[in-house]
């Protein structure tokens, strides 16, 4: 007579506590901080210009980012901005920069355009 396969599988916890315990010891990192997250920079509204105008295209046709998108505080003068009174609103429709290291090209430069989410809507 051979072993049903239900006795040769091992026993797994209902609760499925070994995954969570594993995961409460990690130490997490500030998104900022991990080596994987691109230096972004919010470029002025007049290097914006220059840049739109560089790539010969709309804001429209780029890629969009979000005003408080974790990415950002990679920029110094983004923690400056959004400081202020009227910080998220003052970065809708800038550029931002995003390098990112290329095994090819050395550093790799992309741009998105700051939208704003749901809370700046107006009524």
């Amino acid at each position: 007579m051979t072993p049903s396969k239900s006795a040769a599988r091992p026993k797994r916890s209902k609760s499925g506590t070994k995954g969570a315990a594993a995961a409460e010891e990690a130490p997490k990192l500030p998104a900022v901080q991990h080596a994987l997250v691109p230096t972004h920079e919010v470029l002025s509204a007049e290097e914006s210009q220059k840049v739109l105008s560089a790539l010969e295209t709309a804001p429209e046709r780029l890629p969009k980012i979000l005003y408080d998108d974790p990415g950002l505080w990679t920029d110094p003068s983004y923690r400056a901005i959004s400081d202020s009174a009227d910080g998220a609103r003052s970065l809708v429709g800038r550029l931002v920069r995003v390098r990112r290291p290329s095994p090819t090209a050395g550093e790799a430069a992309v741009y998105r355009v700051v939208v704003g989410g749901a809370s700046l809507r107006e009524d």
